[in-house]
């Protein structure tokens, strides 16, 4: 049984991945609409903010909290950019499908990777010959799975 809630979080990043392709194509689909997928994650992250923003309004979480925090922490904004405007331009080109499989793999491989190495924050989990082959299989399933355009 899990502690504190865990039940609760594994079906939130289930759900949270479930999101990620409905993500992908409306903002490729108002990208193309636009035409100008830049503009549509513009308008992706603006959205974003006014709902983060509520929510810190409506915790009354101080905005000064991250003040002191090392400037390296804040280049996950930097990442999820990347990776929007990434999805904008590449889905329809190459279709959601095959994005979001390619990007699940690079996920997998990194998380892989930042767990090894006990990195940015995470708890110490070696990559072991089990969970290279699991990596090893994924990576066959992705070849599989993304079809030639």
């Amino acid at each position: 049984m899990m502690q504190g809630g865990g039940q609760f979080y594994m079906l939130a990043m289930f759900a949270a991945g479930l999101a990620i392709p409905v993500m992908a194509g409306l903002n490729s689909n108002l990208g193309g609409r636009l035409g100008s997928p830049s503009l549509a994650t513009l308008i992706l992250f603006t959205v974003a903010l006014i709902v983060a923003a509520t929510v810190v309004a409506i915790r009354r979480e101080p905005l000064s909290a991250g003040a002191e925090l090392p400037p390296y922490l804040f280049l996950g904004g930097l990442v999820v950019a990347g990776y929007v405007l990434a999805m904008t331009y590449g889905a329809p080109k190459i279709g959601i499908g095959n994005a979001v499989v390619l990007v699940l793999f690079g996920q997998l491989i990194c998380a892989a990777l930042l767990d090894h190495f006990a990195l940015i924050g995470a708890p110490e989990n070696p990559i072991t010959l089990k969970r290279l082959a699991g990596l090893c299989l994924i990576g066959s399933g992705v070849v599989l799975a993304v079809r030639p355009l």
